[in-house]
């Protein structure tokens, strides 16, 4: 196992003091100037470095406060990408994430693996002290965020949800907007998703078994979930669209558009009572056997109806808050209303502020450092993925459900409670 980093003071001990000539450090070595000594850096590890997990790594690279220390993957070439990137040397490389949670040295660690992964590497993590950031959505199934957001606030640890819409100034102000009545009473949601699905590589998931490359260590890939034949088809980016990991754009979208309605309604502790998916189309062959388009309709228990939608549109991706008074859109950089004269608006010393972060991953290390609440901490993280999750079922079933956001079951359903938690193959199974 790697050993600790030196710190400053053991270096100092061991080089400066009896040496014959003086030494000259630099002030970045020191803390001085503004600068962050080593020693007061966090430490940090990423498990997951394929395409959002190498986004996440650059933007933590920035990070004057954040010393990246290891990088793990079950694919050989990320790996390598990721620790070039990153400069480190080949004793910091791992393809199994319990050798990070090992590491006595390590303070933080980004997940930016498959969902299936999610509850199993978050709950290991928090078991071993550290804090995370992981990518959306929270768990793959609703016991299993249930699961780690009580093991997470039992242990004291801080997780941010890659949830990002949270700390922009555009999503804060829509949802202050909706929060302060400025669109009067809040009476839908409209939340529109793509409505085709974004395969990588050219696939069609029709492709046939194929030996594994020896890059890629299929098993631990595979690992919680049932045993499969490999194809690359199934593999990285394009494991979204495949029902055993995830169900489509109900998580991939529904993550973080689901999360601002939930802002903006003022449900981070909650969820919608009733659910009701319809128009649910998948391909009618091959791997790719998610809701590939659909509606699915959501009540509050206030009476306020969000409807979350596919389409082709892409001036309809988004949220859109409806008012008795107006209505409010956002989507990233995009902020519309109706009247316009509410983008004038600007706060009373009375109104509801919500949380201040601009800039996601930074706020992660604020919080780390602070042991404050990070903008997408865990608990609404899972109300949020709760969301996706109770439409996936409703998806799967062919019919409404109610659910009870206090029990998180869907009372007296025993058909849709068999969805609540995703069965776990030996080995691999969730422990406090």
């Amino acid at each position: 196992m790697p050993t600790m980093k030196t710190t400053r003071r053991k270096f100092l001990k061991n080089t400066a003091i009896g040496a014959a000539a003086p030494m000259i450090l630099s002030s970045s070595i020191l803390g001085r100037a503004g600068a962050v000594s080593p020693s007061e850096r966090i430490t940090l590890a990423c498990i997951g470095v394929g395409g959002m997990g190498t986004g996440n790594l650059r933007s933590f690279l920035q990070d004057e406060r954040v010393q990246v220390v290891a990088v793990c993957d079950v694919d050989s070439n990320h790996r390598r990408n990721a620790a070039k990137l990153a400069g480190l040397k080949d004793s910091d490389v791992y393809t199994d994430f319990r050798e990070i949670v090992e590491r006595a040295d390590i303070d933080t660690v980004m997940i930016a693996t498959p969902d299936h992964w999610h509850s199993l590497i978050t709950t290991a993590i928090a078991k071993s002290g550290k804090d995370m950031y992981c990518e959306k959505p929270l768990a793959a199934s609703i016991q299993e965020g249930r699961f780690v957001s009580d093991l997470i606030k039992k242990k004291g640890r801080i997780l941010q949800c890659g949830t990002w819409r949270r700390s922009g100034i555009h999503t804060r102000k829509a949802c202050e907007l909706v929060r302060n009545g400025y669109i009067g009473d809040l009476k839908s949601i409209e939340v529109g998703v793509p409505g085709k699905f974004a395969i990588r590589g050219g696939y069609t998931g029709l492709e046939k078994p194929e030996s594994v490359p020896p890059e890629l260590d299929y098993t631990m890939w595979l690992g919680p979930n049932k045993d499969a034949p490999y194809t690359a088809s199934r593999c990285h980016f394009n494991f979204r669209w495949v029902n055993d990991y995830a169900p489509g754009y109900i998580t991939d979208w529904g993550a973080h558009f689901l999360d601002v309605s939930q802002w903006g309604h003022g449900s981070d502790l909650s969820t919608p009572i009733e659910v009701s998916a319809h128009h649910v189309l998948r391909r009618d062959k091959g791997l790719y056997d998610a809701p590939e388009s659909f509606d699915i309709d959501y009540l509050y228990a206030d009476g306020v109806r969000m409807k979350m939608f596919s389409t082709v549109d892409t001036s309809k991706w988004g949220i859109k808050f409806i008012g008795s008074e107006g209505w409010v859109f956002t989507e990233n950089e995009k902020l519309l209303t109706s009247p316009k004269s509410l983008l004038r608006i600007r706060l009373k010393d009375s109104d509801t502020r919500l949380y201040v972060s601009n800039n996601h991953h930074r706020n992660f290390i604020d919080c780390v450092k602070s042991r404050n609440d990070t903008a997408a901490p865990v608990e609404t993280a899972h109300r949020s993925a709760s969301c996706c999750h109770i439409g996936t079922v409703s998806a799967a079933l062919g019919r409404g459900l109610e659910y009870d956001p206090k029990t998180e079951t869907f009372p007296g359903d025993e058909e849709a409670n068999r969805f609540l938690m995703r069965p776990m193959k030996r080995p691999w199974k969730l422990e406090a």
